[in-house]
């Protein structure tokens, strides 16, 4: 019977072990492709953006895009460029924006933490959460990314209140309180588990 100790059998946990550690590329093409996915936020981001430069100069079928992009069913479509228009497509560019500030965190983060090292410790544009960056600073990160995600669309839907049910207001306005309760939990928690960690270490 093989002996478990034998420089053999280490051998194969060796080889078992690199394999598995290895499979973590894996994870490459997911990160690929979510950079694919900031590029067509980023074109996303100028159409929305040229429309309504467009429009604002009183071409009429950008006017006509942007009211569009922001009709509210159950609601009379604006007829101009207007105050309540232009707000709701910068919250839609601020939107955009934060999302993409999402796909930076977990494409970045994300690789940092299970794929490889970025050996980014002297670059200048180094992100500050990057030098501390973990499994727990990037779930923390990511709950608040959406807690500002789901502002603006709860600040969308409130612009246009009078369009809405009432039970579709409380519904979003719970939504938006579960993410905030979730964050809340998910820093706590961290914060027992560094604690637990300190007080092992003494």
């Amino acid at each position: 019977m093989l002996d478990s100790h034998s420089p053999s059998a280490a051998k194969k946990r060796s080889a078992l072990a690199n394999f598995m550690f290895a499979s973590r590329w894996l994870q490459l093409p997911l990160y690929l492709g979510l950079i694919l996915a900031q590029c067509v936020y980023v074109f996303h981001f100028w159409v929305e953006l040229k429309d309504l430069v467009l429009a604002a100069l009183g071409n009429e079928d950008a006017l006509q895009h942007i009211i569009q992009a922001v009709a509210v069913p159950n609601a009379p479509p604006p007829t101009k460029l207007n105050e309540t228009t232009i707000m709701l497509v910068v919250l839609g560019l601020i939107d955009v924006v934060m999302i993409s500030n999402l796909l930076i965190m977990v494409i970045v983060g994300g690789y940092e933490t299970f794929v490889s090292r970025m050996h980014l410790e002297d670059h200048p544009d180094q992100p500050e959460w990057l030098s501390h960056v973990n499994a727990s600073v990037l779930k923390t990160k990511l709950a608040m990314a959406i807690i500002g995600i789901s502002s603006i669309h709860l600040l969308k839907t409130f612009i246009n209140a009078n369009a809405y049910e009432v039970k579709v207001l409380v519904a979003q306005t719970c939504i938006h309180i579960a993410f905030l309760l979730s964050a809340m939990a998910i820093a706590y928690t961290d914060r027992i588990m560094m604690n637990t960690q300190s007080n092992s270490k003494h």
